[in-house]
């Protein structure tokens, strides 16, 4: 039965022993909020993939509470994905190497590879402590659908279906981590995400970002063509589009927009234009616009720079 709590000593504690006896817990990280189950368990893990309604053929990823703690789930580590492990965990980066075989085949899909991160909130970090084991977990939505930034949402999108939702308030960045790999040696960036691309690259130099993975078995979550999407319709807003009056639209938009005639409801990204602002409030905004049940939402391009590049490529995803 569904149980929404605050997330105190007592309830992570609870929730701890939950993920130990092989069950479902939602809980807050510094990115979205997660699904978590013992990364060692594949009926565990199972369980997430049922809960989501997600395709086998899409991978986990796997959380630790401490940076040694990877030596455990992976083999060779390179330099470079050291260095990234050392500026940047925990934080909202995850990266990809070759698993070692206490991994089940059901979080990677099959593959040899597995994503790891640790994340930047003392409540999962306290959590994956406490329930002595690596976690995986996905964001706690439907497949495909919005990502939850706070516990209302989980429990809103995924209603009894799971044994406990830690409640954290909401996530600071609101959009999930960014994944690179090291599978092939050289770093690739197989989602873009909360940590900016720049930043990486000042640590490590240029980095070859993969957008598409067409044809190709998918390499990490988030490489759909189609996903964060709202159950009503979402459009990018260009110069030559034309908005119907005969529909009930909503507006996503960065700052203040000039004009509201067209559009029955609006939410702001950020008023001043803030990009990090803007992330946080993504989900959140397009959360409260579903609700509004609309014929469609427009959506303002943001500047692709920073983080304007992981909002860009949620909202084409979700227009998709």
């Amino acid at each position: 039965m569904k149980s929404l709590v605050p997330a105190t000593r007592s309830n992570i504690l609870k929730a701890a022993e939950i993920i130990k006896s092989g069950g479902v817990v939602s809980f807050p990280t510094e990115t979205v909020y997660g699904l978590g189950a013992d990364a060692l368990n594949s009926d565990a893990v199972a369980r997430i993939f049922e809960i989501k309604n997600r395709p086998s053929f899409d991978p986990l990823i796997v959380h630790i509470a401490n940076i040694n703690d990877i030596k455990k789930i992976c083999h060779f580590i390179p330099k470079a994905a050291k260095k990234l492990m050392l500026y940047f965990w925990p934080g909202p980066l995850s990266i990809v190497l070759k698993k070692k075989s206490v991994i089940p085949d059901i979080v990677t899909s099959g593959l040899d590879t597995v994503a790891v991160r640790m994340p930047n909130n003392h409540i999962a970090l306290q959590l994956i402590m406490k329930s002595n084991t690596a976690i995986a977990a996905p964001s706690a939505n439907p497949f495909g659908y919005l990502s939850p930034t706070n516990a209302a949402h989980v429990s809103l999108q995924l209603g009894t279906k799971l044994d406990l939702i830690l409640d954290g308030g909401s996530t600071k960045y609101g959009i999930e981590s960014t994944i690179v790999s090291f599978n092939h040696g050289n770093p690739v960036i197989l989602r873009i995400g909360s940590l900016p691309i720049e930043q990486i690259e000042s640590v490590i130099g240029k980095v070859q970002i993969m957008t598409s993975s067409s044809g190709q078995k998918l390499q990490s979550p988030g490489q759909m063509a189609r996903h964060y999407s709202p159950t009503t319709p979402l459009k990018l807003i260009t110069s030559k589009t034309k908005f119907p009056s005969d529909k009930s639209s909503g507006l996503l938009a960065f700052r203040s927009p000039r004009t509201s005639k067209h559009f029955k409801t609006i939410e702001i990204l950020s008023k001043k234009g803030d990009l990090r602002e803007a992330a946080a409030n993504l989900f959140g905004c397009l959360h409260r616009l579903e609700r509004k049940k609309l014929d469609i939402i427009f959506a303002e391009p943001v500047p692709e720079t920073g983080l304007g590049r992981a909002i860009m490529d949620r909202l084409r995803r979700a227009a998709a």
